[in-house]
């Protein structure tokens, strides 16, 4: 459905309202004037002549334990004219704690700044497009980086608290000043409060932060490639996902000051984070799913749907979150890894982006809410649209393995099956290696795989496996993966691009000065000829059955169940190609080993996949309605082993 039908709450009254004073206006105003309302924004203001500004807000927070509240640094780039015409215009905002340690974008851009510290050089193509287009640029420091007070706390209440206060700030609720600790107060009288916030990764996941505060004032967020709840950046129900938790990010992005100052905060990440993968307060707070309801903003979710750095899940539960709440969402899917879509498809990109902040920013009725919801990638630069995400039609359809002739090679269908299935968890392999092998009998996974498709089938949202496993060993890890098996030309994700390769000739969008510009290297997609597309992952501790906030040690010998969530995407298997499932242990280099090497047995009675089929199952009874074909024995090839990243940001 259109965009404009999903937010229906607290706005009936103003829809009422809006439509009564249109129906006045088309009584009283000729049709050339009743056409006379803008439609885009265009650049009419100087960029060169724009102003540049920096304040520091009052958080009202003390993380540092100084004795003072925390400021954090603004860096503004705004028209000037508008001013001098006592216009107020509103704000884009991107908050991050990378604009001095590591930079933005796929350059690593940092701020720059002149002889009396006001912003030269702002990361990024938003402030040379949109302030000639009558938008100020806001570029926040979060506590404990770069020129701001504070401590970083990794999404936590000092995080969040950074960006929101300067909203708050913006609409005249929070104390603003022209220096870091002076007294001479700054006032936003050029903004009329309005704002939206951007940003990739860590940026992206304080933009969900700030909109699940519900705070007054923030119209609209673009979170790209971000994080909706941290405990999942970490941990996979139990399982580590890294060899390090949130102290170690702190560490990396924090100011030099701050790493002195903030010894406590950073004991408390340790502390509260423990390895275990147990569920603590810490992780409460810095879980913005459950504050869904309290989003008032629009949504404009991006996120690579082979993203092994912030992955799937995050998107998928926030979306679906947001969903219950009716919240006006729109979302692209790539087949990239964490890429920025400026550098994936550009030129529609910065058009699609500069519609929707016209029309959720600026008011302008240029039809964006009633364009399809998703765009998604379903090869290399090929897109298709879907007028609503998961399409009209989906519906979760259990699918259940059964043994085949040979070991840990078995089959895929509808009907409940009995039987079981050993492997061995094998450390030092991964998805890859399992899916190259899928055909054939080997130790370390069991695979099972439907008859060649006669029909396309496509599978768009989340899935969760549900395994009924015995172990050997008081400690195991579980990893289930769907592939599509056969012969396809992806974005190659496992390479340092991660879809993309970068190039020298550069594009311009927007106005340059000689420290600020706006001309960026050019990209191109990086393809990969497969027989195999690993697209949706999901990992347990087995110890963590019983609750998915706590393990315990496991009795060798006793059965347990226990449900894996996989990956959100959208992925057709095609005609010809084979759908498959396996089960393995340790996912090398996505997961880390459990401390024994257990082997495990699966109950195919009760283990199954419940899959978001497009057409349900009766898609899946028509697309596997035809004979067998024989199986290769050949090993597969696949993209290289994916390697993760422990830092949410431009880390290729």
């Amino acid at each position: 459905m259109p965009i404009r039908a999903r937010r229906v709450r607290l706005t009936t009254w103003r829809s009422l309202a809006t439509a009564a004073t249109a129906a006045l206006l088309a009584a009283f105003v000729s049709p050339v004037a009743a056409h006379s309302a803008p439609r885009e924004s265009t650049p009419v203001y100087s960029y060169e002549n724009a102003i540049r500004e920096s304040v520091w807000v009052d958080t009202g927070l003390d993380g540092d334990s100084d004795g003072k509240t925390d400021r954090v640094a603004v860096d503004i780039v705004r028209p000037r004219e508008p001013a001098q015409q006592g216009r107020k215009v509103p704000v884009i905002m991107d908050a991050s704690p990378y604009y001095s340690c590591c930079g933005r974008g796929n350059e690593s851009q940092k701020k720059t700044y002149d002889a009396n510290g006001n912003v030269v050089q702002m990361p990024l193509f938003y402030d040379n497009y949109f302030v000639p287009r009558g938008y100020a640029f806001v570029g926040v420091d979060l506590a404990g980086t770069n020129r701001s007070d504070g401590c970083v706390d990794v999404g936590g209440r000092s995080d969040v608290q950074s960006a929101k206060a300067v909203i708050d700030w913006l609409n005249g609720r929070a104390k603003g000043y022209t220096t870091r600790t002076g007294t001479a107060k700054a006032k936003a009288g050029w903004t009329n409060g309005k704002t939206g916030m951007i940003g990739k990764s860590y940026d992206g996941t304080i933009a969900n932060g700030v909109a699940a505060t519900g705070v007054e004032g923030l119209k609209t967020i673009v979170p790209i490639s971000a994080i909706s709840s941290w405990y999942d950046y970490y941990f996979a129900k139990g399982a580590p996902l890294y060899d390090s938790g949130p102290d170690w990010l702190s560490d990396y992005v924090e100011s030099p000051a701050a790493r002195i100052r903030c010894a406590a905060v950073q004991q408390k990440l340790v502390d509260q984070a423990p390895r275990t993968g147990d569920w603590t307060s810490l992780w409460t707070e810095r879980d913005y799913v459950r504050h869904a309801d309290r989003v008032e903003a629009s949504v404009f979710v991006v996120h690579g749907m082979q993203d092994l750095n912030v992955r799937t899940k995050h998107f998928g539960q926030w979306w679906s979150a947001l969903s219950k709440n009716g919240v006006e969402r729109k979302i692209w899917l790539s087949q990239t890894g964490h890429v920025d879509p400026f550098d994936f498809r550009r030129t529609a990109w910065v058009d699609t982006l500069h519609r929707w902040f016209d029309h959720e920013l600026l008011g302008y009725d240029n039809g964006i809410d009633d364009e399809p919801v998703a765009d998604i990638e379903r090869s290399p630069d090929t897109w298709v649209t879907s007028a609503t995400w998961p399409p009209r039609g989906t519906e979760s359809v259990s699918l259940r393995p059964a043994t085949g002739t040979q070991a840990g090679v078995g089959t895929l269908g509808l009907r409940k099956q009995s039987g079981t299935e050993t492997f061995t968890d094998d450390p030092q392999l991964s998805e890859t290696d399992w899916a190259a092998n899928i055909d054939r009998s080997t130790p370390d996974k069991a695979g099972f795989v439907t008859k060649p498709l006669t029909r396309d089938l496509r599978l768009s949202g989340s899935s969760k496996v549900t395994v009924t496993a015995t172990p050997t060993t008081s400690t195991a890890h579980l990893s289930a993966v769907l592939v599509d098996l056969g012969p396809d030309t992806i974005r190659d994700y496992a390479a340092a691009g991660e879809g993309i390769t970068t190039l020298t000739d550069r594009t311009c969008w927007g106005p340059s000065t000689a420290g600020d510009t706006s001309c960026f290297k050019e990209t191109r997609a990086t393809t990969a000829d497969v027989d195999y597309t690993v697209f949706s992952r999901g990992w347990a501790d087995l110890g963590n059955y019983a609750s998915a906030t706590k393990g315990v040690p496991l009795t060798p010998g006793k059965a347990y169940t226990i449900t894996l969530d996989l990956a959100a995407g959208d992925h057709v298997v095609p005609k010809g190609h084979r759908l498959a499932l396996i089960v393995a242990g340790t996912d090398k280099d996505l997961i880390d080993p459990p401390s024994t090497t257990p082997t495990l047995t699966l109950d195919l009675s009760r283990t199954s996949a419940r899959v978001p089929l497009v057409g349900g199952a009766g898609a899946f009874t028509r697309a596997t309605a035809g004979s067998s074909a024989a199986s290769p024995t050949s090993v597969l090839d696949g993209v290289r082993d994916p390697q993760a990243h422990r830092v949410p940001g431009d880390s290729r």
